[in-house]
């Protein structure tokens, strides 16, 4: 696809779109100054604005959502990189941070679900007697006050 534009249809391309379609085309991983390079040939730029452009396209791929930068220093799409997340444990490093005592909540093991569903339930019609005597205003009754 980027071998079939024309120079005029890239320069309408950020360096980091040209970078993400050729990463796509290749299906390859590139330091940040091969890529730049690569994207500087399909530009035709010179050694000169490769030199000036390349701090600020490094700071284009590390802002970027589209990027990821690889442990051996190579960038890739993230598209092409999941992340598997082990929920149980996480769940475990937190029982352990909260100790044996207290689970996940914060609420001691000993305590059963039926005496904590009541203790909420206590908490909860507390509040609702709070309001129960509450008057709602309308404005002219505001003013009056």
């Amino acid at each position: 696809m980027l071998n079939k534009m024309t120079k005029e249809e890239l320069e309408l391309l950020s360096y980091t779109r040209i970078a993400e379609l050729y990463l796509k085309e290749n299906k390859t991983t590139l330091s940040t100054a091969d890529l730049f390079k690569e994207v500087c040939k399909l530009l035709d730029l010179g050694d000169i604005e490769y030199q000036q452009q390349l701090p600020d396209f490094f700071q284009s791929l590390t802002t970027s959502k589209e990027f990821i930068l690889l442990n051996d220093g190579k960038w890739d799409l993230k598209s092409n990189h999941s992340v598997k997340i082990n929920i149980d444990e996480i769940y475990e490093e937190k029982d352990e941070e909260l100790g044996e005592d207290e689970n996940d909540n914060g609420i001691p093991d000993e305590l059963e679900d039926e005496e904590y569903d009541e203790i909420v339930e206590d908490d909860y019609d507390d509040d609702n007697e709070d309001l129960s005597d509450l008057t709602i205003l309308d404005d002219e009754e505001i003013e009056e006050r």
